[in-house]
């Protein structure tokens, strides 16, 4: 059993068909084929199920592709390590982040890094929670920044800031002329909000749960600028993050703070345990930790 081996084994088992496989590696499809029965002559067991035009992985497939996986992880991290031993300031970053981070956060630690490793390809890619956790563990990703708690055994968290979610109102809505407002108030206003599935508006309907209520839902939208451009149209008014809403220093819309509760929700990264992480990306880490702070 060879790397090449098990990186073949591992293009078949990620497109379960061996022509797209075998364009992915650049091989033609019998030399492809001819590597996959060397290794399960060396295993001594089908990998595959092969079904008409259908490719299935075997009991045995899905046990070896688990451990390829770690030893290809294991190989990308000794190269990480001694690229970091020989202090090469090249490489790839790739964070996936909340989409709402992306517009208030993350601009100004991105310029700065930009200027202390200007060699360095940075890639943000804005995302929600459950994908970002599930493209770290498929080292797609070498951060996340999302909601937190992540509860995973393979992941490890640091908490970033806690940001406080206010209500935007359009100007001339009865709310706007408060500073704040009970939430429990809210049942009877017409809201715009996230969709049902989105982490952001399952923490807004825990709150509710908790106060016994239901909002009142006319509308939702699946991003938060559509959802502040309905809020500055006079549709109705929402629930976003405090931080996002003082960004958008929108003059057709008033903020008022939500009390008894003030919602909150923890923002932090996210990283595999077993992941070495770097210089550069410590640094990013602690550049947007000082950025947090005066949030």
């Amino acid at each position: 059993m060879d790397l090449r081996q098990l990186e073949c084994f591992m293009a078949v088992s990620k497109e379960l068909h061996f022509s797209r496989a075998a364009e992915k590696l650049y091989i033609s499809q019998p030399s492809l084929s001819q590597q996959i029965k060397n290794l399960e002559a060396e295993v001594g067991t089908p990998l595959f199920d092969r079904i008409g035009k259908k490719t299935a992985l075997t009991e045995a497939g899905s046990i070896l592709l688990i451990h390829s996986q770690r030893i290809f992880h294991e190989i990308e991290q000794s190269k990480a390590e001694i690229r970091e031993l020989n202090v090469l300031q090249r490489g790839k970053l790739t964070i996936g982040s909340l989409l709402t981070c992306i517009s208030y956060l993350l601009p100004p630690t991105i310029i700065n890094f930009k200027r202390l490793y200007p060699n360095i390809e940075l890639s943000i890619l804005g995302l929600r929670t459950g994908d970002i956790k599930k493209r770290l563990l498929e080292n797609e990703l070498d951060l996340g920044i999302v909601f937190l708690p992540v509860d995973d055994e393979e992941i490890e968290s640091i908490p970033l800031f806690t940001e406080e979610l206010s209500l935007a109102v359009p100007l001339g809505h009865p709310l706007a002329e408060f500073k704040e407002i009970e939430m429990k108030k809210l049942e009877d206003t017409a809201t715009i909000l996230l969709p049902e599935n989105y982490q952001l508006r399952k923490l807004i309907d825990k709150y509710c749960v908790e106060l016994g209520i239901t909002l009142k839902s006319t509308l939702e939208m699946t991003t938060m600028e559509s959802l502040i451009q309905m809020v500055s149209e006079g549709i109705g008014v929402t629930i976003l993050p405090e931080p996002y809403i003082d960004y958008l220093k929108s003059s057709q819309i008033a903020k008022v703070k939500l009390i008894n509760p003030t919602p909150q929700r923890d923002i932090g990264f996210i990283y595999r345990k077993d992941k070495f992480m770097c210089a550069t990306t410590k640094s990013f880490i602690d550049q947007l930790g000082e950025k947090s702070v005066s949030l």
